[in-house]
């Protein structure tokens, strides 16, 4: 049987999405989000890694701009062009606020994915996308502190293989702080809806 490419959260990571929503104090009346409200129960941005253009980059260069992290790899068949595709679409949805968002695509196959390699990946889905990539320690200690997971699967005769890999899209606001999160099968009016709230700088979180 061919393996999957991807994995279901972990049950740490379900129990997340279904349990937060009864917990957690805020000041003020928190943001009416659609997907599912992380807000102060997963950690804030923070990394070290390579961006496309092969600069160090750390969490903190995107502080300012609402950032989507998304892990996958440029070989993956299916699931992560398609998620690449929807957030694409969704940022052409939210029209010139999208300028104040950023796709972080971080690669979990750094044995392939270069910087050139992913700079020619992410371009080709949208502007906004950036492609990071770092040593499999680096990689493995950023999925397991937003408690994602990812595994290589056994090669093929001619060397090729997969990579399985969790599927929540994590959403940032300005400050760096987990907000939302999402699946590739959430809707394009909820991803869409949750963006606008932490892209609009008059929203109060």
């Amino acid at each position: 049987m061919k393996p999957r490419h991807w994995l279901r959260p972990a049950l740490p990571l379900l129990l997340l999405a279904t349990g937060l929503l009864l917990g957690g104090c805020h000041r003020g009346e928190p943001l009416p989000f659609r997907l599912t409200n992380i807000s102060g129960h997963m950690p804030d941005l923070d990394f070290k890694l390579t961006d496309d253009s092969g600069k160090a980059v750390t969490g903190a260069d995107y502080r300012g701009k609402v950032a989507v992290l998304y892990f996958g790899y440029t070989h993956c068949p299916d699931v992560c062009p398609l998620t690449l595709a929807q957030l694409h679409v969704v940022m052409q949805r939210l029209g010139p606020l999208a300028d104040g968002a950023r796709i972080l695509f971080v690669s979990v196959d750094p044995a392939r994915d270069t910087p050139a390699i992913m700079h020619g990946y992410v371009s080709a889905f949208d502007k906004r996308a950036v492609g990071l990539v770092g040593d499999a320690r680096s990689v493995e200690a950023l999925s397991k502190r937003y408690r994602s997971a990812f595994t290589r699967e056994p090669s093929s005769a001619d060397g090729a293989y997969e990579v399985s890999h969790s599927s929540a899209i994590y959403i940032f606001d300005r400050d760096g702080r987990a907000r939302v999160l999402a699946t590739p099968s959430a809707s394009q009016d909820d991803l869409v809806h949750d963006l606008h709230l932490l892209l609009d700088t008059g929203a109060t979180p």
